[in-house]
């Protein structure tokens, strides 16, 4: 495996962003040409802080299964919308313009984002055919297209069922500029990836009904998508084991909600 930290540069449209690659190497005994897809991993924390739990250990899962990670350490407050997203985009490009190097395929970019890391996923996919944003980047369209979405618990609307504090560090003081810009249920368009989602019913932090409208936005835009909703489970569960969770909070391990990545990969490879 090899492990290395790439800054990408964000065209002076946002602060420089790092990225954490976790990227597995070829073997001429195998297959010594081999391309995967790659993961890149917005962590949660409510655009306060980037979680821990949402990262690495979900990285290093993803190389069991054969996939390349990363891990994207995206601005938190008091940096604002649309910083996060130009660095999430921008390292999209970074990665497809670097797929050679790296064995990549070019074609299979995932993103997968929990919480608000989530919303920052959701973000990208579906604002990367606005040409506004690329254009900011000096880049195309199809430069910054992201070709999946995996979303665990994610924030999605500024509406009744938000998350209040994940939206008020997003915002700062633009909020009445970008209120209806970030409600992204209301941004959905055929354009968006295939999309994973998967939430708990008892979400107390997150209510459940951000992945629900979501779903229903893809449904009526006619993108294909998964949902797995479980019904007991916190919020932040992230691989719900003891990866994740110490000795002093094994109380919140969630069995049932463990398979969750394996089901992704399922739904992923059969796309």
């Amino acid at each position: 495996m090899l492990y290395k930290q790439e800054t990408i540069h964000v065209n002076n449209q946002a602060n420089d962003v790092e990225m954490t690659l976790y990227l597995l190497d070829n073997n001429e005994e195998v297959d010594e040409n081999r391309v995967r897809p790659l993961v890149i991993i917005c962590p949660g924390g409510g655009y306060e802080f980037r979680s821990f739990r949402e990262a690495e250990p979900v990285a290093v899962r993803l190389l069991s299964m054969g996939y390349h990670a990363a891990v994207l350490h995206y601005d938190v407050a008091p940096q604002v919308f649309p910083s996060q997203l130009l660095q999430l985009l921008a390292s999209i490009h970074h990665v497809r313009a670097n797929a050679e190097n790296w064995h990549v395929d070019p074609d299979r970019i995932v993103l997968m984002g929990f919480s608000a890391g989530g919303h920052l996923a959701a973000s990208a996919g579906v604002f990367w055919m606005r040409p506004y944003y690329a254009q900011l980047l000096g880049l195309t369209n199809e430069d910054v297209r992201p070709n999946a979405l995996v979303l665990a618990y994610p924030v999605i609307t500024s509406g009744p069922f938000t998350h209040q504090g994940s939206m008020d560090n997003l915002m700062g003081e633009d909020r009445e500029k970008y209120l209806y810009t970030v409600s992204l249920e209301k941004q959905v368009k055929p354009e968006v990836p295939p999309t994973f989602l998967w939430h708990t019913v008892e979400d107390a932090d997150v209510p459940v009904e951000n992945s629900m409208m979501f779903a229903s936005a893809l449904r009526k835009a006619g993108v294909p998508f998964e949902m797995h909703l479980y019904q007991k489970g916190e919020h932040g569960l992230s691989l719900s084991n003891e990866e994740v969770y110490g000795p002093a909070w094994q109380h919140n391990i969630t069995p049932a909600c463990q398979g969750w990545l394996q089901m992704m990969d399922t739904w992923y490879r059969n796309l």
